[in-house]
């Protein structure tokens, strides 16, 4: 397979892409990574289910307050005008449409926009936690995840075969070799890598590319 991104440059490439003054949920793991590349001159409001809203990055290893932490235990900053609340108030936030975007991992994406992102069988993750609230609570929902699995078999799919966390969900996939909407129930191909062709793209995806006006190259920065 032809040269791909590193997890930081697609989480660059997904952090261009929200806007300035957003209110945002970054899922567990992977996508966490999205707040460090904030663009210069804009400033996303960051939220965290377990009731922290306007954190900020990881603190430097050995100065961590453990007292503040993301839903997924990762101890974090504070930003100015940082607010707490309790776990049910945060999800009274999400249910209540109040997010701007999602940032999400996944397993698999279907070309309808169903997400499946919380198990890969007894081994694993065990539950889908607040996930199933958010892709159906935030404005937008983005996924960040790499276009193949670890034995290369495709993630992006026509119908996906895990549980799903949410139906028809999923609006726009950054991937480790392309960027691609969600309309109409097909992915329409946006950016790619430049080295790429179209064919050899399409041959590690499980569902039909579609193209509706040009297709740009992905550049990123060394990271």
């Amino acid at each position: 397979m032809t040269d791909k991104l590193s997890n930081a440059q697609i989480a660059w490439r997904a952090a261009q892409d929200i806007a300035d003054g957003a209110y945002v949920n970054l899922g567990i793991g992977f996508p966490e990574m999205v707040a460090k590349f904030q663009p210069p001159g804009r400033q996303a409001i960051f939220h965290t289910e377990n009731g922290i809203l306007n954190f900020g990055e990881a603190p430097p290893e050995g100065e961590e307050d453990w007292d503040l932490i993301n839903a997924g235990k990762k101890a974090v900053t504070l930003k100015p005008g940082a607010a707490f609340f309790h776990h049910a108030d945060s999800f009274a936030m999400v249910r209540g449409g109040h997010l701007d975007v999602a940032i999400l991992g996944a397993y698999q994406v279907a070309e309808t926009g169903d997400l499946a992102n919380w198990s890969t069988g007894p081994k694993g993750v065990p539950a889908v936690g607040g996930a199933m609230d958010l892709v159906h609570g935030a404005k937008r929902v983005a996924v960040i995840t790499e276009h193949v699995t670890k034995d290369g078999k495709p993630k992006l799919l026509d119908r996906c075969t895990l549980p799903l966390t949410g139906v028809a969900c999923v609006t726009r996939v950054y991937t480790s070799l392309a960027v691609l909407d969600i309309e109409g129930g097909r992915f329409i191909l946006r950016e790619k890598l430049p080295a790429l062709t179209f064919d050899a793209l399409q041959a590690l995806t499980g569902a039909a590319l579609h193209v509706s006006g040009n297709v740009a190259d992905l550049h990123v920065p060394e990271l």
